[in-house]
């Protein structure tokens, strides 16, 4: 089956290099590892059959940089004169004539010595590109144009080379090199990045945390800012405002932006049809939104499935009446600008928050330290990631074992396992089936520093102490022992309509949230699709045998781009502390009496959640006729799962019903399920627009599932 997006032929680098590519790891600080990434990309590509040379790269002296250099073909580097001392460079032409498939070039930041072919480095990865010669290059995020202001503030001390965004938007690639604050103090204090003796003076200037948060969430949405996928218009990963004259339009797009930000959605701003709206770049900055253009439309009216954007914010007025009338595609959150309620966690939702107590008790008590590994799909590197930190603490002499590492059989996972101590699994035979798991009490009892713990959101077999591998994970950290592990961004909990929205696929395994946001530290491990399609054709992903049905399935082009979309917005969101303050305190959702309806339940669960706000869903039932019992049973069980107040009535009347509730639960905001088809006179208005025109001023229109 062939993939019905499949990407250019460039996505094929390593099988057919006739197309040349440019591709730029970016990184927050000097020691991220970038010069290490490029020696080790450029010996798979040379052992994959690509003809590749060094064009430059300065190992430092470190002796392991070293090694990876020795057996790479090298291109001579050309000398030059400032003043009485003598230089070496890049020798652009020499590389030229050398007609290399693919060169790798460090710094790409660096002003050329006089006599090259061009003032900078990174105009020589360009102009390669242009010749058909592929480029792996690197830059730390203080030299890219619109960073280097702010960073000039934190860092202390000006940036000299710059490099224009243009070059970031040109390259085929750019992908972001995390690295943990902790990991970049023992690369300071260890001598990979500047002398020993000035470790603790760095420390207190680039690398102090603070400074490296700031330099970190820059990197990444500056890629986040890089990253349009073509995606259809309702899977593009924006929340849309959607502005009218007649509404107070900075009230309007800053509650826009709250949800935005809630569910990790692009906050975007944009004048409806014939509205002159003043000042809408400048109410776009406050809210970090971008102002985008809507298609035109003529003398039609504007057509809600040609909007580039999965959730979408009109004001309550007039256009909200007609949108509400029509069958939808997504989900439509009729807004109240008249005023900008925010809400304040309910000591219910506190205590209802997951590992509520678990926050409590570290401030209580010595926990290890927790650092979650998160990647966009299977065979992002996370796993590799991981056991890479785990050598570094080893060698620093830190006790690490390796408790439950799952390689699924890839031998570069497999050959860094080597020379880790690793644990034994715990066997189950339940029902005639055996399952390993993590060996929780061998683990205690072992007790090393740090224990490596794969595959957080894994089901733990029947029988088991718990029923998640999370909260075994929370059980050792309680006992003191820092764990590192990893997630996949689809198996996040709250993220779970999104991905199912992107991906057409819903993912059963899954963590709380909150999982993240007690984590000591979260590192992105930043894969493109090209790359992740690559790794899976090449059999390191998935068996052969599933390799097509993936590449056609889930792993096609648009999927892959949605879900990095995804993880970096949720890394972000996850580093930049407590959450914003929601634009309403209480939502109620409207069911009727259907079983499909528990998806509902579930979906506004989850947005509730994210929101941190109290949540009901109520039901009318009608005086006359029979009810199904059994269906409100199972609505019944799923609020209750939901942790929502279910609350029954009976009326012959469910409109007038439905907003008695929600004066009685004094929630400002009211959810129903949207049309899915075009109603036919005389059957009536939908039930959304008779709420709009019978006073409900602030309506969430859910979009039928994908």
């Amino acid at each position: 089956m062939n993939d019905p997006i499949r990407p250019s032929s460039a996505a094929l680098l390593k099988e057919a290099t006739e197309t040349p590519r440019l591709t730029v790891y970016l990184a927050s600080a000097p020691g991220a590892g970038k010069t290490r990434r490029l020696l080790e990309d450029a010996h798979r590509a040379l052992a994959a059959g690509t003809r590749v040379v060094v064009g430059w790269v300065d190992t430092k002296g470190r002796p392991d940089l070293d090694r990876l250099l020795a057996a790479l073909p090298r291109i001579d580097a050309r000398t030059g004169r400032i003043g009485e001392a003598e230089f070496t460079d890049f020798d652009f032409a020499a590389t030229l004539a050398a007609r290399p498939q693919l060169v790798v070039l460090d710094e790409l930041a660096h002003a050329n010595l006089a006599g090259g072919a061009h003032a900078k480095r990174w105009q020589d990865a360009q102009a390669l590109r242009a010749a058909g010669i592929s480029v792996l290059g690197a830059l730390n995020i203080q030299h890219v144009e619109t960073v280097a202001a702010t960073a000039e503030r934190i860092i202390g001390f000006p940036v000299r080379e710059i490099v224009p965004l243009s070059f970031l938007r040109d390259a085929d690639d750019v992908i972001a090199l995390d690295v943990a604050p902790e990991q970049f103090e023992a690369r300071l204090r260890s001598g990979h990045v500047v002398h020993p003796d000035d470790a603790e003076r760095a420390l207190g200037g680039l690398y102090r945390p603070s400074n490296l948060r700031l330099l970190r969430e820059m990197m990444l949405r500056t890629i986040d800012d890089l990253t349009e996928p073509g995606l259809g218009p309702n899977k593009t990963s924006i929340a849309l405002a959607l502005v009218t004259e007649e509404v107070d339009a900075g009230t309007f797009a800053a509650k826009t932006a709250a949800i935005a930000q809630a569910l990790d959605l692009a906050p975007a701003i944009a004048a409806a049809p014939g509205a002159q709206i003043e000042g809408l770049s400048r109410i776009a900055d406050e809210n970090d939104a971008r102002v985008v253009t809507l298609p035109p439309c003529g003398h039609a009216k504007l057509r809600i499935a040609d909007i580039r954007a999965a959730f979408i914010a009109v004001p309550f007025g007039a256009l909200a009446k007609r949108i509400a009338a029509e069958p939808i595609d997504r989900d439509i959150f009729v807004v109240d600008s008249s005023t900008h309620e925010l809400a304040e966690p309910s000591d219910a939702s506190i205590r209802a928050a997951p590992f509520a107590q678990t926050v409590g008790d570290r401030m209580r008590i010595g926990y290890g330290r927790l650092t979650v590994y998160v990647g966009a799909a299977a065979g992002s590197g996370k796993t590799f990631a991981m056991l890479d930190r785990a050598h570094q603490l080893s060698e620093s002499g830190v006790d690490v074992v390796a408790a439950f590492v799952e390689t699924h059989k890839r031998a570069e996972t497999e050959a860094k396992v080597t020379g880790l101590e690793l644990l034994g699994r715990r066997e189950l035979c339940v029902g005639g089936i055996k399952y390993q798991e993590l060996d929780v009490e061998e683990l205690l009892e072992r007790h090393p520093a740090v224990a490596l713990i794969d595959e957080l959101a894994h089901t733990n077999a029947p029988e088991s102490t718990h029923a998640k591998r999370y909260d075994d994970v929370l059980t050792i950290l309680r006992a003191g022992i820092s764990v590192m592990t990893t997630v996949n961004v689809q198996h996040l909990e709250g993220l779970s309509d999104a991905v199912f929205r992107l991906t057409g696929q819903r993912v059963r395994e899954t963590v709380p949230d909150a999982i993240l946001e007690i984590a000591d530290d979260i590192v992105l491990i930043d894969t493109t699709p090209e790359t992740l399609r690559e790794r899976l054709r090449a059999g390191k992903i998935y068996p052969r045998e599933r390799v097509e049905t993936a590449l056609a399935n889930f792993f096609r082009f648009e999927n892959l781009a949605a879900l990095r979309e995804l993880v970096l917005r949720e890394v972000m969101r996850a580093r930049t502390g407590p959450r914003p303050r929601a634009p309403f305190s209480r939502l109620l959702l409207g069911v009727k009496e259907r079983e499909r309806d528990v998806g509902l339940i579930e979906r506004c669960a989850r947005f509730a959640s994210r929101l941190d706000i109290e949540f009901s869903v109520g039901h009318v039932r009608r005086a006359r006729g029979e009810s199904n019992e059994r269906a409100l049973a199972i609505l019944e069980a799923a609020a209750r799962r939901a942790r929502a107040r279910w609350i029954v009535v009976t009326n012959d009347d469910p409109l007038a019903a439905l907003l008695q509730i929600a004066r009685d639960e004094r929630a400002t905001t009211i959810a129903v399920e949207g049309a899915r088809t075009k109603t036919r006179w005389p059957a009536g208005t939908t039930f959304a627009r008779r709420l709009l025109d019978h006073g409900t001023r602030q309506l969430l229109i859910l979009g039928p599932d994908v």
